[in-house]
């Protein structure tokens, strides 16, 4: 059991199947309130269902929510603060943004993003931001956010950062993987000195689930089929999550980007400040809220 851990709250989007399962998994084992966040309401109930069976010393709930949609991240940040009052409890001591899509052809939501942007990047910035009272209020809480390698191959298309006017599946994805290493980088800028609120963005590497195999053309879906199936299992790079949210030595590290439980160098794109703010800023426009 790890002490570290008991007791704790913990909010994990993406977790009815793949990594954030595994790592809804991990937490359940540890006696702390773990709160679960899917798209389909079957597939939480069974998520639910299955970590109560294998951890009845824990609390776990499971809320759903359509996360490429700001308004439904809003709706969920609410139930979780009204979930939390009524159980007495006034903090959250880590918020993993896990959840993610690829979509190979263009497509907007009904709020007029495109749907990579929207689910990759944006929700894990409009839900930090929604949640962030609660994480302030935290001993020391962590947010981890789920990259990817494919950032070393992006840059930010600041004239159409949602490329909808020469859209690429591939390239979009990249582009929200970066997005994600420079919304952890600026986090740490605003909060570390001020705060004990620590952000760490993790590289799963190559991993065997079907992120590949939704929305894409059988050509696309066969090669990720055979590409994802040297992939490792998603208990192993949720066991980085799971470090990066409770390892207290790392609290006052400069490292930010991690995989395998150790510190990884990210693309010099993703280290740099001025785009880090830049993009905080017009993400901040993009979900209509003022400066965290």
């Amino acid at each position: 059991m790890n002490e570290t851990l008991q007791n704790k709250t913990f909010v994990v989007t993406g977790a009815t199947s793949g990594i954030g399962l595994a790592v809804a998994e991990a937490l359940a084992l540890q006696s702390v309130t773990v709160i679960g966040i899917g798209r389909s309401e079957e597939r939480c109930r069974q998520a639910e269902f299955h970590l109560r069976s294998i951890a009845s010393h824990s609390q776990i709930i499971y809320l759903t929510a359509d996360l490429s949609l700001q308004s439904e991240v809003r709706r969920l940040a609410s139930q979780i603060r009204e979930l939390l009052a009524a159980k007495g409890k006034t903090s959250i001591d880590g918020l993993v943004n896990n959840a993610g899509t690829f979509t190979f052809w263009q497509r907007l939501t009904p709020e007029g993003f495109e749907t990579q942007w929207a689910v990759n990047h944006l929700a894990p910035f409009l839900l930090t931001h929604e949640l962030l009272p609660l994480l302030l209020a935290a001993p020391a809480a962590r947010v981890v956010t789920t990259s990817s390698e494919s950032h070393y191959f992006a840059h930010l298309n600041w004239q159409d950062l949602q490329l909808k006017n020469h859209y690429n599946g591939l390239r979009a994805y990249d582009q929200s993987k970066l997005a994600n290493v420079l919304f952890t980088l600026e986090l740490n800028r605003r909060y570390s000195r001020r705060s004990e609120l620590r952000a760490f963005a993790a590289d799963p590497g190559l991993v065997r689930t079907d992120i590949g195999l939704k929305g894409t053309p059988g050509l696309v879906s066969r090669f990720w089929k055979l590409r994802s199936s040297g992939g490792t299992a998603p208990e192993i790079p949720a066991r980085t999550i799971v470090y990066l949210l409770s390892e207290p030595t790392i609290q006052n590290q400069d490292d930010r980007y991690w995989k395998n439980c150790q510190p990884k160098q990210p693309s010099r794109r993703a280290l740099d400040l001025a785009s880090a703010q830049r993009l905080w800023e017009i993400s901040e426009k993009m979900c209509g809220i003022g400066s965290l």
